[in-house]
């Protein structure tokens, strides 16, 4: 099945999503009772995912695949890197969904998923479960030692933001093979809706490592303690530039230049200064901000709608900012697939559920209320998406 990106109305979107709504879904529990390959089994059958369509290139695409598999190391092909673990499953895997349905070229998109060592689930169940839900799709799991960043890691305003795996996009020049040049970092908890080729083909200019989607309108300071304010040697890294906010959870990565200036090593640093002098409380988000803040690639902000989980402490609703859409990001505490479960959905979410490949065991009628509640709560203007 080819399937050609191109900008659809958020009324279009809707359409679609009220006549083709998939399988029910059903909350990921945060971790397993028990232990070993016990644990292992139950997950197997617990967790079961609907085999997704297979997606073809379009005939412009380029024959990129080699013995019907692309290498890693293609720099023609799109790398994504993702983590993958087992309270996010459900959202990594209807992120790729997303991804390979609107590229105009998916059979010429590479995945790494990073799991960590500490994982009640082992690679070779991630595996499995990923190559059963798509059969054709090009990817490797790496082993992300949580060992490395466990001491380095402070308490933060919500507890999962202290999770180690939420620190393995700074290590991705290390985890990942060295000829890989260039990635795309995803965080599990969105959904594409254009062409990832379009983010893929972003040039990073001049000397510029990452490229991410900037608000400038964002009070910059509130993001950093009075502590750090006040000290002249932490504030004198951001002298002469003009930094923004911006969400590390869609970037382009130069990993080249990343090696290049050492870049991992940067970040560990302001890491063990926030452990002894408490200069921010937003996890792994700060440290990126310290080393690249004034200096990132800006993309257009249609690659990163964020903040549809709301904040970090409340799942409240929000609704999608004025503009066209590329890229949906349910960053902050509430995740669309925990809401639905609960019957407690936002309206935005319900643009998530159609990518939902998640098989429940014992809730049919889950598709009817939903449907109902759709037509009842989701209303939204006509914009771009």
């Amino acid at each position: 099945m080819m399937f050609l990106p191109r900008a659809v109305s958020v009324v279009t979107v809707l359409v679609f999503t009220l006549l083709s709504y998939g399988n029910a879904i059903r909350s990921l529990p945060n971790k397993l009772a028990c232990g070993g390959d016990e644990a292992h089994i139950k997950f197997g059958m617990s967790m079961r995912f609907s085999e997704a369509p297979e997606y073809q290139n379009g005939p412009k695409c380029a024959v990129l695949a080699r013995n019907g598999m692309l290498l890693a190391c293609d720099p023609s092909v799109v790398q994504i890197a993702m983590t993958i673990d087992l309270e996010y499953l459900r959202g990594t895997v209807a992120a790729v969904h997303s991804v390979l349905k609107h590229s105009s070229c998916p059979e010429n998109v590479f995945f790494h998923f990073i799991a960590s060592d500490s994982s009640l689930v082992d690679l070779a169940e991630l595996t499995r479960i990923v190559q059963s839900t798509f059969p054709s799709l090009s990817f490797k799991v790496y082993v992300f030692k949580e060992s490395i960043v466990n001491n380095l890691i402070s308490s933060s305003v919500r507890q999962a933001l202290e999770n180690p795996l939420n620190y393995a996009r700074s290590y991705l020049d290390d985890i990942l093979e060295a000829c890989v040049k260039r990635v795309i970092y995803l965080d599990s908890d969105v959904i594409v809706v254009d062409d990832i080729q379009k983010l893929w083909s972003v040039s990073l200019s001049g000397s510029r490592t990452i490229g991410a989607p900037e608000y400038c309108h964002a009070n910059f300071t509130k993001y950093f303690s009075v502590e750090f304010w006040s000290d002249l040697e932490f504030s004198e890294v951001f002298a002469g530039k003009r930094p923004c906010y911006f969400n590390t959870g869609v970037m382009v990565m130069d990993l080249v230049r990343w090696r290049e200036g050492d870049y991992t090593r940067k970040i560990e640093k302001w890491m063990e200064i926030q452990k002894e002098r408490r200069i921010y409380e937003l996890g792994s988000l700060p440290p990126f901000m310290l080393v690249f803040g004034g200096d990132v690639e800006a993309i257009d902000h249609r690659w990163n709608q964020h903040g549809l989980g709301g904040d970090n402490v409340v799942s409240n609703c929000r609704s999608l900012h004025p503009g066209p859409v590329s890229l949906l990001h349910w960053s902050g505490k509430g995740k669309p697939w925990a809401r639905l479960d609960a019957r407690r959905p936002c309206p935005v979410d319900y643009l998530w559920a159609p990518y939902d490949l998640y098989k429940p065991h014992d809730q049919p009628h889950h598709h009817h209320h939903y449907r109902k509640q759709k037509q009842q709560q989701l209303i939204y203007s006509s914009r771009a998406l």
